[in-house]
């Protein structure tokens, strides 16, 4: 426990964490690599160079500032960023090493102002925190290496088949080596992918959503290729996948993990809303309630480009053919001619909120979204103006997570290490 003099003199340093934080994790990121550069194994390189992972703790930090006289309150983020642990192999002996560099960040970066109380303080606030992390992964470990056809660490899987959806996302659908059984998972997560690139120094690990149903023989990632964008840094995993990983290649896989998961017990309508690659947990949870014949009103609605770069467009459709109970609408940004044609779409342009309101019958329902940052923010600006309630909003972020409201301070539950 820590002691009132302690927690007060933490949130003293809210203010300073506000203005500084991000300075103070870049400083803490580039020292902690400088000492342990084995860390850039875990670490995605490119979410370091365009600062989304310096953010991300930096709102965990300031998270933990706020409630650190309410710890209880942070649980719900702590096992996000488990599950996103759970699922790089982050072990109890690597937690000291980031306490140590983060303390040393904080000097530096505040100098005389970070007294030694300040520091003090801050030592034994990270011991609590950390051993709360270390606690809920333990438990985390244990569950999925003694689940039925659960492992530990990192599993070889056989790419049995590879499908080309659209001009940027291939499906990988993937089987054990050794001809065991698979752990079942939760409709929304995801596996953890461990690549060594030839000529490349360091691991790369990411972080892939099923996007098929759970109950198969196999597991299917559905990977974007993200060199296509510009002004950011080619993604050397998507493009290795893409162009070099083929029909019989071996991946290594963690097991599934995540807490963006559908919730089957709800017999309430369900709104689906994905932008871009965000379409693949989505596409799992209409699988999902498709295949257990549930009778819950379904609208499915994604957003994309044009017709070129929507995938799973027909194993959508041929859901919502065989179910009544499933609408499917689609809004492209910049249609071809080829889509304008065909009538490819029924909304040019953006989401925006009138038009969803003229395709969902009712707020009271749940609503799920998934998506670039930007889409993102507008659907969450947009269900919170209709009304929606908090409680009915689940969102994934991909990468590490930002925040979706107009604020500094991140929701606790929005300060998380994201994949």
């Amino acid at each position: 426990m820590l002691s009132e003099k302690t927690i007060q003199i933490i949130k003293s340093t809210v203010p300073v964490l506000e203005k500084h934080g991000v300075e103070i994790t870049k400083r803490f990121y580039r020292n902690m690599f400088a000492a342990h550069p084995e860390l850039l194994n875990i670490f995605n390189h490119a979410n370091q160079s365009q600062g989304r992972q310096q953010t991300a703790l930096a709102n965990v930090v300031y998270a933990a500032a706020q409630h650190i006289d309410k710890l209880e309150t942070l649980l719900p983020a702590v096992k996000q960023i488990a599950h996103k642990h759970r699922s790089l192999g982050v072990k109890p002996e690597q937690y000291p090493i980031v306490g140590e560099n983060l303390l040393r960040a904080i000097k530096e970066v505040l100098g005389d102002a970070a007294t030694e109380d300040i520091l003090q303080a801050w030592a034994a606030a990270y011991q609590v925190i950390a051993n709360v992390f270390i606690e809920v992964e333990d438990e985390m470990y244990k569950q999925t290496e003694q689940q039925q056809g659960g492992w530990a660490g990192y599993r070889e899987f056989i790419v049995e088949k590879k499908v080309k959806e659209s001009d940027v996302i291939t499906s990988f659908y993937l089987v054990p080596k050794d001809g065991g059984a698979i752990a079942a998972f939760k409709p929304g997560q995801y596996v953890g992918v461990k690549m060594e690139i030839p000529g490349e120094t360091y691991t790369h690990m990411r972080q892939y959503s099923l996007s098929d149903a759970p109950g198969k023989p196999y597991y299917r990632i559905s990977v974007k290729r993200e060199d296509t964008i510009q002004e950011v840094p080619a993604g050397k995993v998507s493009v290795y996948l893409h162009e070099q990983v083929q029909q019989g290649d071996v991946l290594w896989l963690s097991a599934p993990a995540g807490d963006f998961i559908l919730d089957t017990q709800d017999a309430r309508p369900v709104v689906l809303i994905s932008g871009g690659v965000g379409l693949t947990p989505m596409v799992s949870m209409l699988n999902t309630l498709s295949e257990s014949g549930s009778k819950r009103p379904i609208t499915f609605i994604h957003a994309a480009q044009s017709g070129e770069v929507h995938a799973l467009r027909q194993e959508v459709e041929a859901v919502a053919e065989r179910s009544s109970n499933v609408s499917v609408h689609w809004v492209y940004e910049k249609p071809t001619s080829r889509d304008r044609e065909t009538n490819a779409y029924g909304k040019e342009g953006y989401v925006d909120l009138p038009w969803v309101q003229s395709v969902v019958p009712d707020k009271d329902a749940s609503f799920y979204f998934c998506g670039p940052v930007p889409f993102m923010k507008a659907v969450y600006g947009l269900l919170k103006a209709w009304g929606v309630a908090d409680a009915d909003i689940r969102y994934e972020f991909f990468g590490p997570a930002g925040t979706l409201e107009h604020s500094t301070a991140a929701k606790p539950e929005e300060a998380l290490a994201g994949r």
